[in-house]
């Protein structure tokens, strides 16, 4: 598909992730005025009939619209994340198809697959267990979608495809101690930690559990590649394809920041899911996506935006 002189809605333009897609597509050529971008605080997706607004006259939908966070808003407020996010998905995609919209890529998450799933996790796996208990209610809500979405193209012939990525990071990350995730709140800690000359770092967890992580541009990239030439209905991975224990990920932050005092790991806390690792070869064979960016150099490049944010 040449999306070049498409009208597209972006939900979710305004976030993290939004900004970075906003630009590479304008980079590769489509006009700033056939994107519609609407704030929250325009248009709220979870009410009908502002669905219905958003998609009128649009050739596609991009659906990167959501409310997250890491364990701890997990934990806090599991109704908001299971209802917020399925009314939105559900509502939008329905408007859309009524709409006549063309394609509709709707962003799942990583928090969709099963609490123990075989590493590296492919998409075949997606339904052999229930998710880890503090990402359920949210990786539940988002995984509706595909099931939408599979659900709509066999009854409507509606084009709706499901990417799943993994967790992101780079400039422009929520930092909200509240709210954020993992690689932002462990750079905040670090900053603040030696700046204040505090002795002592306390986080979460064993520090046992891994994770993988994508720079936020190289997820932009791939949204922009899955849009021009993905069309089945099977759910696609989006990552890097690599792990690290969140205590060597402390570690390299630590490191970066250059922060000398002592790290403590509270076991009375949530590690989270044990593993994670995408096994992104369909994203490489159906649309030719690779990550690109070092993530050593995507850490830095993170921090050094934080700091001078700060």
């Amino acid at each position: 598909m040449d999306i070049k002189s498409k009208k597209i809605l972006i939900t979710g333009a305004n976030g993290f992730l939004g900004k970075h897609l906003l630009s590479k597509l304008i980079a590769i050529g489509v006009k700033e005025k056939n994107i519609f971008s609407p704030k929250s605080s325009e248009l709220d997706f979870r009410i009908w009939e502002d669905c219905k607004k958003a998609v009128k006259g649009k050739d596609i939908v991009i659906h990167l619209a959501a409310k997250v966070g890491g364990i701890g808003f997990n934990r806090e407020k599991p109704g908001e994340l299971f209802y917020d996010n399925i009314m939105m998905g559900a509502q939008l995609m329905e408007a859309a198809r009524q709409a006549g919209v063309g394609k509709f890529v709707a962003l799942g998450t990583v928090c969709a697959y099963p609490k123990f799933t075989p590493v590296p996790f492919k998409e075949e796996d997606l339904w052999i267990g229930y998710p880890e208990e503090t990402n359920a209610p949210y990786g539940l809500a988002k995984k509706m979608l595909l099931v939408q979405a599979q659900a709509y193209r066999q009854q409507y012939g509606f084009n709706a495809i499901f990417l799943l990525p993994v967790n992101l990071y780079g400039p422009g990350d929520n930092f909200d101690p509240r709210s954020s995730h993992v690689i932002p709140a462990l750079i905040r800690k670090f900053v603040e930690a030696k700046e204040l000359n505090q002795p002592t770092v306390t986080i979460w967890g064993t520090g046992k559990a891994t994770r993988e992580f994508l720079y936020v541009e190289d997820a932009a990239e791939a949204i922009v590649l899955a849009t021009q030439k993905y069309d089945k209905p099977d759910p696609i991975n989006i990552g890097a394809s690599f792990e690290i224990p969140i205590k060597d990920l402390a570690q390299l932050i630590k490191q970066i920041v250059g922060y000398e005092g002592k790290t403590v790991w509270d076991s009375t806390k949530p590690d989270g899911q044990p593993r994670r690792k995408l096994d992104v070869s369909k994203a490489m064979g159906e649309f030719g996506f690779k990550s690109k960016t070092n993530f050593e150099k995507g850490l830095e490049k993170t921090i050094k935006w934080y700091q001078e944010q700060k």
